[in-house]
């Protein structure tokens, strides 16, 4: 993918049962949220980067697929369409037009380079410095077929925001076989395959849970997840905010 790309994206803005598991109240610094497409031949740099930031237990790391460049002659086999939704939405929240691939997005606020290490560790220390991010001890369980996820009563100025459970496949590799990757295997991580909202936290205490028999749909089924993310990020979906809490589970 060459700066055209860059342009062009820019523009477009004018089952059988599973092993039960628990998830601890853990620490992260940083939601890792990558925007990449099987059609872009800048993004391999980025997806294999976001495998090793993976390993680094303190990062939610998300990669999320998107569909804009399937007119150049490779359907993406993990794009949803949300994620071009999600991703204009968070340009249009920081108000700039600022929508490309590979597009790492931190803590919900600052946008980077997704292939640039450096650049991320920058805006993780910077988002940490001025915004407070995750500030939410966020805890999710899974137990007797379904998850529930239990969110704190808020102790700032942040009172608000919205509740999203991800089903993630760890590992998925693709045969890339017409446009810009033809040719290539590569391997993406993380792949969240769906966005269930859980419901609103208004700034007190509150628990949600969903049936594990709800999370697949047509494109995957139960045995493809393998963990479980849970975002509490400030705003709406139309205009997504501060990442305010988070928490994962392993099904495997």
């Amino acid at each position: 993918m060459n700066y055209r790309h860059i342009i062009f994206a820019a523009v477009l803005i004018c089952t059988s049962p599973i092993a039960l598991t628990a998830a601890s109240a853990g620490e992260p610094r940083a939601v890792i949220e990558l925007f990449t497409s099987q059609g872009c031949s800048s993004c391999p740099p980025a997806d294999r980067l976001l495998g090793e930031l993976a390993k680094d237990s303190s990062l939610l790391t998300m990669s999320l697929a998107v569909d804009y460049w399937d007119y150049l002659g490779w359907k993406d086999t993990l794009a949803l369409h949300g994620h071009t939704t999600r991703q204009r939405a968070y340009a249009e929240a920081r108000g700039d037009r600022a929508v490309y691939t590979p597009q790492v997005v931190v803590n919900g606020i600052v946008h980077v380079l997704g292939s640039d290490r450096a650049a991320i560790e920058a805006a993780i220390a910077k988002t940490r410095a001025s915004a407070a991010p995750l500030i939410l001890p966020v805890t999710m369980t899974v137990a007797d077929g379904k998850v529930t996820v239990n969110v704190p009563a808020a102790k700032d100025e942040h009172r608000g925001g919205e509740v999203w459970l991800c089903p993630i496949t760890k590992a998925t590799p693709v045969a890339i076989g017409r446009g810009e990757n033809h040719g290539r295997t590569l391997t993406y991580h993380n792949v969240v395959r769906r966005w269930v909202k859980l419901g609103d936290w208004t700034g007190q205490a509150a628990s949600f849970s969903r049936p594990l028999a709800d999370l697949p749909n047509a494109d995957y089924s139960l045995h493809d997840i393998d963990r479980l993310a849970v975002v509490v990020q400030g705003g709406v979906a139309a205009k997504p905010g501060l990442m305010l809490g988070a928490a994962t589970v392993s099904l495997r």
